[in-house]
């Protein structure tokens, strides 16, 4: 539980810091920044999966880089669904879904090492 509580707050952060260093992505606030993480990890779980088998065939021919517009959209539709965190476009989603999942990969890199060791 506190593993997963803190993943939360730092990807709040990695949004954070994705809007300071890129502005196509706007957060308003680190309440929003929380609320903007919860939602895209949401959309992740639930309905990212059912994309990603139904643009299974476009998947493979592009050799896995639809993929990088799925996470724009997942990226874009959290922006569309809140207050607070806005993403200027299309473009802005896929730079800013860059940005934040290669973040989001060191923190998890991070946990892992930090958590496992007992």
């Amino acid at each position: 539980m506190v593993k997963l509580i803190t993943k939360w707050l730092l990807l709040a952060s990695a949004l954070l810091f994705t809007a300071y260093i890129y502005e196509g992505v706007e957060v308003r606030s680190y309440g929003a920044a929380l609320i903007a993480a919860f939602v895209i990890g949401l959309l992740n779980t639930v309905v990212r999966p059912v994309l990603v088998v139904l643009t299974l065939p476009v998947t493979v021919v592009t050799l896995g880089l639809f993929l990088f517009v799925i996470n724009a959209l997942m990226f874009w539709a959290a922006a569309a669904l809140l207050e607070g965190f806005h993403v200027r476009d299309f473009l802005a989603a896929l730079v800013g879904s860059l940005i934040y999942s290669f973040i989001g990969m060191i923190i998890e890199s991070a946990l892992e090492s930090l958590f496992s060791k007992k």
